[in-house]
């Protein structure tokens, strides 16, 4: 009934759980973790993504369970699986979810196995990224026979399913992310996909308008317009109106994942190849540079596609081993292996600028993301998981998504132009204490508790792309041939 008691239900929560798994020495240290972790919500000083306002402690605070709803839980010790008993004892805390998609159409896995783990996290409040580049594209031969009707006739369906789906019982729409490859042979539809929609929305807006004095046949003794008046169809450009939600496309963010050599047979003026996904042979090829500039044109029309820059991405991977980054959260700031998800937390800081002496608190500032990264840690071992995959290795990895918000304003109030040279150096400089300090927390945490479960596999490539950092951050690797 008031935030007093929300906060206490989250810092509680989080006190409980990390204080049953040792990760404080005494009573006293819990206390003073609560104690803080309060201070910083209340103040606006930092918040956790939206699940954990949803979800986190209502078990623990109010003793309210829920029924199960399928969710699975790793042992935080040894990583052993089992269903959860109830949805609210081990929550679902975690906002960014990636998850696969097989080719198979009931198989655990497959198509619509993914429509009901996403309704899972929808429920929950969570969002859910996934590469659909594994689907048969249109004219590709079925097994039983007969040709597939291509990739888009299933994201039409994941499409109305979100659409239908408020996202954490709210008014909130559910936040999806759907990425293909560029080798897909559906790749030129998907690009355009939205660009249609809108079109169709301009035509049924506009149309409307054009004909409402007219009548819809001999006799009638209504016309269109008035016709459409009496049933309360109002089209119009509103995104929350009957137009858009009849067109398909409008509950996800579309992104491409582009390589380098599509940039390269940009350059060069070369045709592009796409490949069947059954078989891995040429399929349909289209000019480079038209795609490129399609993917620029619906981007400008209706901001989508948003590009995913694939080499890049996976050169700053730290446990390749595991597998490529496939895919991002709808919103991209989390961008790991399929099936792993990560809960989020935000540092305000405008509450560490003090505008009166033009002083940022650094000290303050590097207090505070060693808090919010052992209540990300914490929330890791108390989660439940929408499937035994997800749960798995998100126990194995141990992902965690700490970021700050409100730097425009606090350029603003330091008179600092927000597009200027100064202004991306405090965000640089920002970013690089905020990763150099999360990581030196976790590895003292690892120094406690062990590192993450996959840390062995991958401990040279962690340890790499750490020293790459160190390299941006210092500034010395303008030139991307220093990078290792």
């Amino acid at each position: 009934r008031s935030a007093r008691q929300v906060i206490h239900r989250l810092a509680g929560c989080w006190r409980h759980w990390g204080e049953s798994h040792g990760y404080f020495d005494s009573h006293k240290d819990a206390q003073a973790f609560y104690d803080e972790i309060a201070y910083m919500m209340t103040h606006q000083m930092c918040a956790p993504n939206s699940p954990q306002w949803f979800n986190t402690g209502l078990a623990w605070a109010y003793g309210i369970n829920g029924p199960a709803q399928g969710h699975w839980v790793a042992d935080h010790e040894t990583g052993k699986l089992k269903l959860a008993e109830d949805a609210y004892t081990h929550p679902q805390p975690h906002a960014c979810f990636i998850q696969s998609i097989d080719d198979d159409l009931v198989s655990p896995g497959g198509i619509m196995d993914l429509w009901t783990r996403e309704a899972r996290l929808f429920k929950y409040g969570s969002g859910t990224g996934t590469n659909f580049s594994t689907l048969r594209a249109s004219g590709e031969n079925l097994s039983g026979g007969g040709k597939s009707s291509g990739l888009m006739s299933w994201l039409k369906i994941g499409d109305r399913a979100a659409a239908a789906i408020k996202s954490g019982g709210t008014t909130r729409r559910a936040a999806k992310m759907v990425c293909l490859d560029m080798d897909h042979p559906d790749i030129e539809t998907f690009i355009n996909w939205k660009v249609r929609e809108e079109i169709k929305v301009a035509a049924m807006v506009e149309g409307l308008k054009f004909i409402a004095g007219e009548r819809a046949g001999d006799g009638d003794p209504e016309t269109v317009g008035e016709t459409a008046s009496r049933l309360g169809l109002d089209l119009d450009y509103d995104f929350n109106g009957e137009a858009y939600t009849t067109v398909s496309g409008q509950n996800s963010n579309n992104s491409v994942r582009i390589p380098d050599s599509f940039f390269d047979a940009v350059d060069k003026g070369e045709q592009w190849n796409t490949t069947w996904r059954t078989t891995g042979e040429n399929a349909r090829e289209f000019n480079a540079g038209k795609l490129w500039n399609d993917i620029a044109y619906a981007a400008w029309r209706c901001a989508d596609p948003g590009v995913q820059y694939d080499g890049t991405i996976n050169a700053w991977h730290t446990c390749p081993s595991a597998g490529c980054i496939n895919a991002s959260n709808p919103c991209s700031e989390y961008m790991f292996l399929d099936n792993t998800a990560c809960n989020l937390a935000s540092l305000n800081v405008m509450k560490f600028y003090d505008a009166e002496c033009r002083v940022f608190d650094v000290e303050a500032f590097e207090h505070a993301i060693d808090l919010w990264t052992m209540v990300l840690e914490i929330s890791v071992l108390m989660a439940s998981f929408p499937s035994a995959d997800i749960a798995q290795l998100s126990w194995k990895y141990r992902t965690l998504g700490l970021g700050y918000a409100n730097l425009g304003a606090m350029l603003m109030q330091a008179g600092v132009p927000y597009d200027s040279e100064e202004g991306r150096a405090i965000c640089g400089c920002l970013s690089a204490i905020l990763t150099g300090r999360s990581y030196r927390k976790s590895a003292e945490l690892a120094g406690e508790h062990g590192p993450f479960a996959g840390y062995a596999d991958d401990r040279q490539n962690m340890l790499r792309v750490i020293r790459n950092h160190r390299l941006a951050a210092h500034g010395e690797a303008r030139d991307s041939a220093k990078y290792e």
